[in-house]
C-alpha cells in the first residue's frame, strides 16, 4: 500500500468510522481533512446509503455526488460487523484506534459487542462519538432521526417562510451538517482531555440538541419573552432594513446593521428627512414599524438595478448582495480566488470536483490524500497492512461474504 502522508494537525491519529449518509460522514471527513487516517466501515454489497442517492451521478464515474461530497480523505473497507468474524476484526481494528464515529440508532452497536460500555474497559483510551436523532437518554432517544423531521421539530421551520406561508426547511441538510460539526468539536475537546488524563470517553450528539443550540437570537428572544417568534420570510427578527428588495432588475440583500450605517444609507440615497421621523431613527423604532420601513423603502430599491445598489452600496461600506444561484456562487470571482472547489483523482481514473474545507490553518491546512472511495477499494491492503492478515485468510473472509 502506497499512503499519501498526511500534513494536518491531527496527523498520526487513526478513526474508525462506522457512519452513513450525512451527519457522521461530515465529521469524519473534517478530521481526515484535518490528517486524521479514517477507515471507513461499509456494509459488503452495498455500502454507504448515499451511494445510492442518484442522480446526480459526479460526471465519468458511478459514485452519487451526495456520496462524494462527504467521504474524501476515507479508506473504505467492507465488513459485515453483524458476523462474529467481522466483529472480532473490527476489535483487532480498534486497539490501534483513536476514535470511534457512529452513527446508529441508540444500543444497535451494543447487539454486536461494540457499544461504548462493551469497548471502555478493554480500550479506555478510545474517544467514542456517537451521531443520533436525539441522542442516548430520554424519551424519544430510541427514535430514529431525519434532518427534515429535526428542522421540524427544533423549532427552525416555524420561523422560516413567508408569514402568511407554510412553514419551511431550509434549503440545505443542516440539522445534519450541525450534528457532525459539533461532534467534530466534542472529539477535538476529548483529545485535549485524553493527552492530560489519558482517558477516552463517549460523546453524545443529539441532532435536536444541536439544532434547538443553534437557534440562536431566535431561542433567546422566545427565552426573553416567552412569545413564539413570527416567520418573517428574508427579514431579520431584531433588525429593519435587514432583509432582501426587489431591484429594477432582481433582488438585492440591504443588511443595515447600525444607526451609523443606516444615517449613510439615507443621507446618499435621498431620503435624509427619514432620519428626523421618530419611526424611522433608531433600529427599535424601524423593527416595531416595520412594514412602514418596507413599503418606503421598496420603491427606492426598485428604482436603480441590482448591480448599481451592489456597487453604490459597497462604497459606502453598507452591508448588501446579489441573491446567487449556484451557477453564480462558483462563478464568483472572490470564490474563485479562495479556491473553494478541488480537483481530485478518483479511482475511475477521471478527476472529480469537491467542496474545500473552509478551515484556513497558516501552518497545517487541510490536505486532499483520498477521493471518496468506491465501496471496498482498500479492504485488503488495511487488512493486510494493518492486521497482518494473509492472502488465504483474506481469500476465506471474501468467499464467506465478510469483507
Amino acid at each position: 500500500m502506497t499512503m499519501k502522508e498526511a500534513t494536518g494537525p491531527l496527523k498520526g491519529l487513526r478513526v474508525l468510522d462506522l457512519t452513513r449518509v450525512l451527519a457522521g460522514p461530515t465529521c469524519t471527513q473534517m478530521l481526515g481533512d484535518l490528517g486524521a487516517e479514517v477507515i471507513k466501515i461499509e456494509r459488503p454489497g452495498s455500502g454507504d446509503d448515499t451511494r445510492g442517492f442518484a442522480p446526480p451521478t459526479m460526471p465519468g464515474t458511478e459514485e452519487s455526488a451526495y456520496f462524494v461530497g462527504v467521504n474524501r480523505n476515507k479508506r473504505s473497507v467492507t465488513l459485515d460487523i453483524a458476523a462474529p468474524e467481522g466483529q472480532a476484526i473490527m476489535r483487532k481494528l480498534l486497539a490501534d484506534c483513536d476514535i470511534l464515529v457512529e452513527n446508529f440508532k441508540v444500543g444497535a452497536l451494543a447487539k454486536y459487542g461494540l457499544g461504548y460500555a462493551q469497548l471502555h474497559g478493554e480500550f479506555p483510551g478510545l474517544i467514542y462519538c456517537s451521531i443520533t436523532g436525539f441522542g442516548q437518554t430520554g424519551p424519544y432517544a430510541p427514535r430514529p432521526g431525519y434532518d427534515s423531521l429535526i428542522q421540524a421539530m427544533g423549532g427552525v421551520m416555524s420561523l422560516t417562510g413567508e408569514p402568511d406561508g407554510l412553514p419551511q426547511k431550509v434549503g440545505v441538510p443542516v440539522a445534519d451538517l450541525f450534528a457532525g460539526l459539533y461532534g467534530c468539536i466534542g472529539i477535538l475537546a476529548a483529545l485535549r482531555h485524553r493527552e492530560r488524563t489519558g482517558q477516552g470517553q463517549q460523546i453524545d450528539i443529539g441532532m435536536l440538541d444541536t439544532h434547538v443550540a443553534w437557534l440562536a437570537n431566535q431561542g433567546m428572544n422566545y427565552l426573553a419573552t416567552g412569545e413564539n417568534p413570527p416567520r418573517l420570510g428574508n427579514q431579520h427578527p431584531n433588525i429593519v432594513p435587514y432583509q432582501v428588495f426587489p431591484t429594477a432588475d432582481g433582488h438585492i440583500v440591504l443588511s443595515v446593521g447600525n444607526e451609523p450605517t443606516f444615517k449613510r444609507f439615507c443621507e446618499n440615497f435621498g431620503v435624509a428627512h427619514l432620519l428626523e421621523d421618530p419611526r424611522f431613527a433608531t433600529n427599535p423604532a424601524r423593527v416595531a414599524n416595520r412594514q412602514l420601513v418596507t413599503d418606503t423603502l421598496t420603491p427606492l430599491m426598485q428604482s436603480q438595478p441590482t448591480l448599481w445598489w451592489v456597487e453604490k452600496l459597497e462604497a459606502l461600506k453598507i452591508g448588501c448582495g446579489p441573491i446567487n444561484k449556484l451557477s453564480e456562487v462558483f462563478a464568483d470571482p472572490h470564490v474563485q480566488a479562495r479556491g473553494v472547489v478541488v480537483e481530485m483523482a478518483h479511482s475511475s481514473g477521471v478527476p472529480v470536483k469537491v467542496i474545500a474545507n473552509p478551515v484556513r490553518l497558516s501552518e497545517t491546512p487541510p490536505d486532499y490524500r483520498f477521493a471518496p472511495p468506491a465501496l471496498g477499494q482498500h479492504t485488503e491492503e488495511v487488512l493486510q497492512d494493518l492486521l497482518g492478515m494473509s492472502n488465504e485468510d483474506y481469500a476465506a473472509l471474501k468467499a464467506k461474504g465478510i469483507v
